[in-house]
């Protein structure tokens, strides 16, 4: 289905600054930075956690770890028969054991993507915290999540779509919201 813009939210400015003051937020919260852990969500999660890391050790010189979590089969919305035969791929190579896990999305919109995140790193050892930072929170919850960390609160409508872009992968930093359009298809015969 295509998409059409409607507005542009944030460019690689706002980008850059939001998430500087969410590193600030997460260094002024947590007292022992050698504690934490970030978890991305794939795809885009990662890409901001390791901004995040970056700034947290240009502010600090505290390196903190960046993992990678695979929540696919722990997901609610996947047949539980294709779910069971995704492999994890996740890169964690550290222990989440007592540690103060980072977990990070660029959306955060139903909760249930992060229900399936903590079931993922429940799995794999018992974190002292979790911590939930998301690029933007656009409501809309199934569940009882919220964040703790958030770039921006943006309000949208459950037909409207919201793209983040991250120059790493999409050659430009942007986030932007669109709207399916619907196309007049080749008529039947």
């Amino acid at each position: 289905m295509q998409e059409k813009t409607k507005a542009r939210i944030m460019d690689a400015t706002k980008i850059r600054r939001v998430l500087a003051r969410v590193a600030t937020e997460i260094i002024e919260k947590n007292r022992n930075l050698k504690n934490l852990a970030i978890v991305g969500l794939k795809t885009r999660g990662i890409t901001i956690g390791r901004r995040i890391a970056r700034l947290i050790a240009d502010l600090e010189g505290v390196d903190i770890p960046v993992g990678i979590i695979d929540i696919s089969r722990h997901r609610d919305d996947v047949p539980v028969a294709r779910a069971k035969a995704s492999l994890e791929t996740g890169d964690l190579l550290f222990t989440v054991d007592k540690k103060d896990i980072l977990l990070i999305d660029d959306v955060l919109m139903t909760g249930r993507t992060i229900r399936a995140a903590m079931d993922a790193l429940i799995e794999r050892g018992r974190p002292q915290t979790i911590q939930l930072v998301v690029l933007i929170d656009r409501g809309h919850r199934d569940l009882p999540i919220r964040p703790d960390y958030v770039g921006k609160v943006l309000p949208t409508s459950r037909r409207e779509v919201v793209r983040v872009r991250l120059r790493e992968m999409d050659g430009a930093d942007e986030v932007i919201i669109a709207e399916p359009v619907k196309t007049s298809g080749a008529r039947k015969r």
